[in-house]
Protein backbone atom coordinates (compact mmCIF):
# COMPACT_ATOMS: atom_id res chain seq x y z
CA UNK A 1 0.00 0.00 0.00
CA UNK A 2 1.66 3.28 -0.79
CA UNK A 3 1.03 6.34 1.89
CA UNK A 4 -1.07 7.58 -0.14
CA UNK A 5 -3.58 5.13 -0.34
CA UNK A 6 -5.80 4.77 2.43
CA UNK A 7 -7.64 0.85 3.83
CA UNK A 8 -11.64 0.52 2.55
CA UNK A 9 -13.76 1.85 4.49
CA UNK A 10 -15.47 -0.59 6.22
CA UNK A 11 -19.46 -0.10 4.92
CA UNK A 12 -21.81 -0.18 8.24
CA UNK A 13 -26.01 0.49 8.81
CA UNK A 14 -26.03 4.58 8.67
CA UNK A 15 -26.93 3.92 12.77
CA UNK A 16 -23.75 2.34 13.58
CA UNK A 17 -21.56 4.44 11.36
CA UNK A 18 -23.54 7.41 13.16
CA UNK A 19 -22.75 6.15 16.78
CA UNK A 20 -19.16 5.23 15.76
CA UNK A 21 -18.30 8.55 15.19
CA UNK A 22 -19.77 10.09 18.17
CA UNK A 23 -17.98 7.80 20.30
CA UNK A 24 -14.40 8.50 18.34
CA UNK A 25 -15.57 12.21 19.03
CA UNK A 26 -15.97 11.03 22.79
CA UNK A 27 -12.93 9.30 23.06
CA UNK A 28 -11.15 12.66 21.69
CA UNK A 29 -12.92 14.46 24.50
CA UNK A 30 -12.14 12.48 27.07
CA UNK A 31 -8.59 12.14 26.48
CA UNK A 32 -7.50 15.79 24.90
CA UNK A 33 -10.63 17.95 25.18
CA UNK A 34 -12.88 20.09 22.89
CA UNK A 35 -10.10 21.84 21.28
CA UNK A 36 -8.78 18.80 20.31
CA UNK A 37 -11.71 17.49 17.79
CA UNK A 38 -11.60 18.49 14.21
CA UNK A 39 -13.26 16.79 11.17
CA UNK A 40 -10.04 15.53 10.17
CA UNK A 41 -9.38 13.90 13.33
CA UNK A 42 -12.36 12.66 13.59
CA UNK A 43 -12.05 10.61 10.21
CA UNK A 44 -8.85 9.65 10.59
CA UNK A 45 -9.01 7.99 13.75
CA UNK A 46 -12.69 6.51 12.80
CA UNK A 47 -11.07 5.46 9.37
CA UNK A 48 -13.40 6.96 7.26
CA UNK A 49 -13.19 10.27 4.73
CA UNK A 50 -14.22 13.78 5.80
CA UNK A 51 -17.44 13.43 3.53
CA UNK A 52 -18.92 10.61 5.49
CA UNK A 53 -18.92 12.72 8.83
CA UNK A 54 -20.45 15.87 6.70
CA UNK A 55 -23.24 13.44 5.74
CA UNK A 56 -23.91 12.67 8.93
CA UNK A 57 -23.58 15.91 10.98
CA UNK A 58 -23.41 18.25 8.10
CA UNK A 59 -20.29 20.58 10.18
CA UNK A 60 -18.51 20.49 13.01
CA UNK A 61 -20.86 21.62 15.26
CA UNK A 62 -23.47 19.83 14.55
CA UNK A 63 -21.24 16.70 15.04
CA UNK A 64 -20.42 18.48 18.55
CA UNK A 65 -24.18 19.62 19.18
CA UNK A 66 -25.01 15.06 18.24
CA UNK A 67 -22.26 14.06 21.03
CA UNK A 68 -23.64 16.30 23.62
CA UNK A 69 -27.33 15.53 23.02
CA UNK A 70 -26.45 11.75 23.49
CA UNK A 71 -24.37 12.28 26.32
CA UNK A 72 -27.03 14.16 27.59
CA UNK A 73 -30.05 11.89 27.23
CA UNK A 74 -27.55 8.79 28.58
CA UNK A 75 -26.73 10.64 31.73
CA UNK A 76 -31.26 11.85 31.99
CA UNK A 77 -31.58 7.71 31.73
CA UNK A 78 -29.24 6.91 34.09
CA UNK A 79 -30.62 9.58 36.54
CA UNK A 80 -34.03 8.37 35.80
CA UNK A 81 -32.90 4.70 37.04
CA UNK A 82 -32.64 6.17 41.02
CA UNK A 83 -34.81 8.99 40.45
CA UNK A 84 -38.31 7.45 39.37
CA UNK A 85 -40.83 10.28 38.52
CA UNK A 86 -43.22 9.67 41.62
CA UNK A 87 -41.64 9.32 44.68
CA UNK A 88 -41.38 6.16 46.43
CA UNK A 89 -41.65 4.73 49.97
CA UNK A 90 -39.22 4.40 52.68
CA UNK A 91 -37.29 6.44 55.03
CA UNK A 92 -35.98 9.18 53.64
CA UNK A 93 -32.50 8.82 54.82
CA UNK A 94 -31.86 4.90 53.22
CA UNK A 95 -33.56 6.60 49.72
CA UNK A 96 -31.44 9.52 49.83
CA UNK A 97 -28.35 7.28 50.21
CA UNK A 98 -29.98 4.90 47.97
CA UNK A 99 -29.63 7.44 44.96
CA UNK A 100 -26.18 8.65 45.76
CA UNK A 101 -24.80 5.20 45.49
CA UNK A 102 -26.17 4.86 42.16
CA UNK A 103 -25.51 8.29 41.03
CA UNK A 104 -22.12 7.80 42.30
CA UNK A 105 -21.89 4.47 40.22
CA UNK A 106 -22.99 5.81 37.37
CA UNK A 107 -20.18 8.29 37.68
CA UNK A 108 -17.43 5.82 37.74
CA UNK A 109 -19.00 3.61 35.04
CA UNK A 110 -19.07 6.14 32.50
CA UNK A 111 -16.37 9.00 33.62
CA UNK A 112 -16.63 10.76 29.87
CA UNK A 113 -19.72 11.28 30.20
CA UNK A 114 -20.37 12.75 33.26
CA UNK A 115 -17.86 14.77 32.73
CA UNK A 116 -18.97 16.49 30.49
CA UNK A 117 -22.30 17.01 33.11
CA UNK A 118 -20.34 17.94 35.70
CA UNK A 119 -17.06 19.52 34.64
CA UNK A 120 -17.53 21.21 30.97
CA UNK A 121 -14.20 21.24 29.43
CA UNK A 122 -12.67 25.07 28.32
CA UNK A 123 -14.27 25.46 25.13
CA UNK A 124 -17.35 23.59 25.64
CA UNK A 125 -19.94 24.73 23.31
CA UNK A 126 -22.74 27.08 25.13
CA UNK A 127 -25.38 24.55 24.41
CA UNK A 128 -24.18 22.10 27.01
CA UNK A 129 -23.86 24.24 29.47
CA UNK A 130 -28.07 24.41 28.97
CA UNK A 131 -28.46 21.30 28.76
CA UNK A 132 -26.42 20.67 32.23
CA UNK A 133 -28.51 23.45 34.11
CA UNK A 134 -32.15 21.70 32.38
CA UNK A 135 -30.75 18.49 33.75
CA UNK A 136 -30.38 20.11 37.41
CA UNK A 137 -33.08 21.50 37.68
CA UNK A 138 -35.08 18.70 36.97
CA UNK A 139 -32.98 16.47 39.50
CA UNK A 140 -33.74 19.21 42.48
CA UNK A 141 -37.72 19.31 41.37
CA UNK A 142 -37.71 15.79 42.16
CA UNK A 143 -36.04 16.05 45.24
CA UNK A 144 -38.21 18.49 46.37
CA UNK A 145 -40.88 16.85 45.78
CA UNK A 146 -39.31 13.95 47.75
CA UNK A 147 -38.39 16.41 50.84
CA UNK A 148 -42.09 17.07 50.97
CA UNK A 149 -43.77 14.44 50.76
CA UNK A 150 -41.59 11.52 52.71
CA UNK A 151 -41.25 13.94 55.82
CA UNK A 152 -44.28 15.34 56.28
CA UNK A 153 -45.21 11.55 55.75
CA UNK A 154 -42.40 10.78 58.44
CA UNK A 155 -43.80 12.77 61.00
CA UNK A 156 -40.47 14.90 61.07
CA UNK A 157 -39.57 18.63 60.66
CA UNK A 158 -40.38 19.77 56.85
CA UNK A 159 -38.01 22.05 55.43
CA UNK A 160 -39.05 26.16 55.59
CA UNK A 161 -37.94 26.27 51.68
CA UNK A 162 -37.47 22.27 49.80
CA UNK A 163 -36.28 23.95 46.51
CA UNK A 164 -33.43 25.19 48.28
CA UNK A 165 -33.00 22.34 50.54
CA UNK A 166 -32.90 20.13 47.25
CA UNK A 167 -30.41 22.56 45.71
CA UNK A 168 -28.22 22.19 48.45
CA UNK A 169 -28.34 18.40 48.20
CA UNK A 170 -27.81 17.68 44.97
CA UNK A 171 -25.00 20.32 44.74
CA UNK A 172 -23.30 18.34 47.79
CA UNK A 173 -23.92 15.17 45.65
CA UNK A 174 -21.90 17.11 42.45
CA UNK A 175 -19.38 18.17 44.54
CA UNK A 176 -18.68 14.50 45.52
CA UNK A 177 -19.19 13.23 42.27
CA UNK A 178 -16.57 15.65 41.08
CA UNK A 179 -13.91 14.19 43.76
CA UNK A 180 -14.43 11.12 42.38
CA UNK A 181 -13.59 12.35 38.52
CA UNK A 182 -10.60 14.49 40.11
CA UNK A 183 -9.20 12.05 42.76
CA UNK A 184 -10.40 8.33 42.17
CA UNK A 185 -7.26 7.32 44.21
CA UNK A 186 -8.55 9.31 47.08
CA UNK A 187 -12.43 9.18 46.63
CA UNK A 188 -14.23 6.43 45.86
CA UNK A 189 -17.84 5.77 46.50
CA UNK A 190 -17.75 4.05 49.40
CA UNK A 191 -15.72 6.56 51.31
CA UNK A 192 -18.54 9.11 50.26
CA UNK A 193 -21.25 6.82 51.00
CA UNK A 194 -19.71 6.79 55.04
CA UNK A 195 -19.32 10.17 55.32
CA UNK A 196 -22.86 11.01 53.59
CA UNK A 197 -24.54 8.67 56.43
CA UNK A 198 -23.06 10.30 59.08
CA UNK A 199 -23.99 13.93 57.90
CA UNK A 200 -27.94 12.86 57.17
CA UNK A 201 -28.15 10.73 60.62
CA UNK A 202 -26.49 14.18 62.50
CA UNK A 203 -29.09 16.46 60.39
CA UNK A 204 -31.69 14.53 60.13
Amino acid sequence: MTPTERPATRRLPRSSRREQLLDVTKAIVGSDGFHAISIDRVAREAGVSRPIIYEHFNDLAGLLRALLDREGARALEQLSQFMPAEPASGPLIERLLSALAAYLEAVQTDPVTWRLMLMPPEGAPDFLRARVDQTRAGVVAHLARMLETTVAREGGAESPDPLLTASSIQAIADHWARLILSEPERFDRDRILVTARWALARFA
